[in-house]
């Protein structure tokens, strides 16, 4: 049937309505206030391919090489232009109005479009599909044909083709569901969402709630006791603005509270005692704890959405038990967590092969091209190595528990042996334990406090590895601050001239494109900023084509970074170019970043690099890295040259400022991030760039201390990139310091 109304709808017509549809119908059946809402469902959209004569005509223009920038382009323009020009079946034109006036009264509405192919993975799907707000009679049917457009956007279709899927099995549905035209609105977690406890955590603001969702607005917060009714804690929030829709245009807009209201409590008691009723409900409903969005208007509640809360962690760990074994070797815990299973030595790459799953690799130190076996393996450890290390990086971001620094790991264990070590004390024992249950790293990075700080400064993550994408993107961060290059290219095992000799230079940009796009999908439409290679001549002269690479007494301080893109500008061409065919494949998400930096001549000339490459240095953002002095106190001319940003990093800019080599053990006890020579640098760079409304930010591990967070918040700083495992305390800890300041203000 062309239309299905809520009431009609259950779980098990996802194929036909999507999930928006399922759920809402799920909510409704159980008699909770849903607004009215009716579902185009994804058998008319097949009815209007077949009817309006289009079909074979836009399957067909589909069929492009999804490399060909161009032919993905015109691929999309033709299939948008086909389905907005046909005419939509009269049968469906009428039902759909028709479902429209039996909601009464010429009610805006939200258009929402959802695809329902089952065997297309949500979480990777690249379609976007739209939504559209405030929508009345008149727009209507042209809204509910632009979702059905947006099946065919260019990153829509170059997923599909990629990944194998047919054009012609994917569906799509539209839910056109009555605006709530909010006074007061928010999220509910009818249980405590990391411990499952009895315990309803609401969060609630004035308007709308796209500004809760957002993060626009700061709420108020209720922890209420589900056992007695108990209101157990309030935290009345200061409410700058709310989210509200124009009566006459039904645009949404942004406005300030009146003061009077500004710290004025959002819900009364009986408010509180309603929702907390309808969380039960729809607890019960379920079966499983809810986190559900909701609005109050004219005195009555309704119920927006309803999802199952996924953080909750049943057991006080999720670890495997301790092993009670001999202490065999003991090093740095540099990646939390148990694991136990077979050792397995690697002293080179050629061994890399007699990993399997579940093993721990035991090495002297890692390297980029020991990913694959890194995903592969359930704990690292290695002889040398830091926080700062490769593996304690790439260990933190894939959710495997690592213990680095041992010295004698390698010595002292053998191939086979059962072993357990524990990430957090940092010990290797022998023998192995069962595991309490199996370990989810990407459930893992889930933030399992209740709802995400609303803060003024940006809370993004670090990415060294594609690979770490998904976990990553599960923390709730505003963007990734960083993603290395360096990795996508040192794991190939070879250096970037013999993979060009090998494969040929479109090879060697798809790697990275591949790679980006990766990320950049997890995220969108949060940014993502992609620095460009930055690795040492020692980390090259390990691959492939290495050897002619020159022999540095200090490596950081030679031939790397953006000093060596320019001294090398056709390989540094292709490397750009990528970002070119990444901005033409509709991924307008990625920033461009340059390392090691030094001045405003160095800035122009990645500048004009990056225009030269086929990138609009004018329309795309692209900025530098502040990691030596010298940078710092040549600020200004970054921000004549044009960059929208610059980002800190304070692993080298303190080792540069203080002459400590961080990996020297006789003077890494001097290496101090907080010295008040590297943050009287940083301040100063914060103080220009605000001055010249260029965006600041912090990348190094820095960026995961209180303390740097605290410096950095109170000195302005546009964002905080930080570890994977530190995002949600980096948030908590922003949002502290951003509170402190605005009474600070007006005490």
């Amino acid at each position: 049937m062309p239309v299905r109304w809520l009431a009609d709808i259950s779980a098990e017509d996802v194929p036909s309505v999507g999930g928006k549809g399922a759920s809402l119908g799920e909510l409704t059946q159980a008699g909770l206030p849903v607004p009215s809402a009716f579902v185009v469902t994804a058998d008319t959209y097949r009815t209007f391919l077949e009817e309006s004569g289009v079909a074979d005509e836009l399957f067909a223009a589909l069929d492009v090489d999804p490399e060909d920038s161009a032919a993905l382009a015109d691929a999309a323009a033709t299939a948008k232009e086909l389905i907005l020009d046909a005419e939509m079946p009269e049968g469906v034109r009428e039902t759909v109005l028709a479902a429209y006036d039996d909601l009464g009264d010429d009610p805006f509405v939200a258009v929402r479009s959802s695809a329902t192919a089952e065997d297309l993975p949500d979480a990777s799907f690249a379609g976007q599909q739209e939504t559209y707000l405030n929508i009345t009679r008149e727009d209507l049917l042209e809204r509910v044909k632009r979702c059905w457009a947006s099946l065919f956007t260019q990153r829509a279709i170059y997923y599909r083709e990629e990944q194998g899927f047919e054009h012609e099995r994917v569906d799509i549905a539209v839910v056109v569901q009555r605006m709530v035209d909010a006074e007061k609105s928010g999220v509910m977690f009818t249980s405590h969402p990391s411990t499952g406890a009895p315990t309803t955590i609401i969060e609630a603001a004035w308007g709308l709630g796209e500004g809760v969702v957002s993060g626009s607005v700061s709420p108020d917060n209720y922890v209420i006791d589900r056992e007695d009714g108990d209101v157990e804690e309030v935290t009345v929030a200061t409410k700058k603005t709310l989210v509200e829709r124009d009566p006459e245009t039904g645009e949404t807009t942004e406005r300030e509270v009146e003061a009077e209201r500004r710290d004025e409590r959002v819900l009364d008691e009986a408010e509180l005692q309603e929702l907390l009723a309808l969380g039960e409900r729809v607890e019960e409903h379920y079966g499983t704890p809810q986190d559900v969005e909701w609005a109050i208007a004219g005195g009555e509640v309704y119920m927006l959405q309803s999802r199952p809360i996924t953080t909750i962690d049943e057991s006080s760990s999720s670890e495997a038990a301790e092993s009670n074994g001999e202490t065999l070797v003991s090093g740095l815990g540099a990646s939390p967590g148990i694991a136990s299973g077979a050792a397995r030595i690697v002293g080179g790459l050629d061994q890399l092969d007699k990993v399997g799953q579940g093993d721990i690799i035991v090495t002297s130190m890692t390297t980029p091209d020991m990913v694959p076996a890194m995903k592969r393996a359930s704990g690292i450890v290695t002889d040398e190595g830091g926080m700062t290390s490769h593996a304690a990086i790439v260990s933190r971001e894939l959710g495997v528990p690592a213990v680095l620094g041992t010295e004698t790991g390698t010595q002292v264990l053998s191939d086979d042996q059962p072993i357990t070590i524990d990430g957090d004390r940092g010990t290797v024992e022998s023998g192995t334990a069962e595991p309490d249950e199996e370990r989810e790293p990407v459930e893992d990075a889930r933030p399992t406090t209740p709802v995400k700080p609303m803060t003024a400064t940006e809370v993004k993550v670090n990415v060294s590895i594609p690979e770490a994408a998904e976990r990553a993107a599960a923390t709730g961060a505003d963007g990734v601050g960083l993603l290395r290059t360096e990795h996508m290219i040192l794991s190939t095992n070879v250096t970037p001239e013999r993979y060009v000799e090998k494969h040929g230079e479109r090879a060697y940009t798809d790697e990275l494109v591949e790679s980006i796009r990766t990320v950049a999908d997890e995220f969108y439409p949060r940014p993502v900023r992609v620095r460009t290679l930055d690795a040492p001549t020692d980390e090259f002269r390990q691959l492939e084509g290495g050897e002619d690479e020159p022999h540095e007494h200090n490596p950081m301080l030679g031939y790397r970074g953006l000093r060596r893109s320019l001294d090398e500008p056709e390989l540094f061409e292709l490397e750009l170019s990528a970002f070119a065919r990444l901005y033409e494949m509709g991924y307008d998400n990625v920033e461009v970043m340059f390392p090691l930096v030094n001045d405003g001549k160095d800035a122009r000339a990645a500048r004009d690099a990056l225009a030269r490459a086929g990138v609009d240095t004018e329309k795309r953002r692209w900025g530098v890295m502040v990691e030596t002095p010298a940078a710092a106190l040549c600020v200004e001319d970054f921000c004549d040259a044009g960059a929208d940003f610059v980002s800190f990093g304070t692993n080298d800019l303190t080792q540069y400022t203080l002459a400590v080599d961080r990996n020297n053990e006789h003077v890494a006890d001097r290496y101090d991030e907080l010295h008040p020579g590297v943050l009287a640098l940083i301040e100063n760079v914060i103080e220009t760039c605000r001055e010249r409304d260029v965006a600041t930010s912090i990348c190094g591990q820095a960026g995961s201390k209180p303390e740097m967070v605290d410096f950095l918040v109170e000195r302005g700083v546009s964002s905080i990139s930080a570890n994977v495992d530190a995002v949600r305390d980096v948030q908590h800890e922003a949002k502290r310091v951003e509170q402190r300041l605005i009474l600070d203000s007006v005490r």
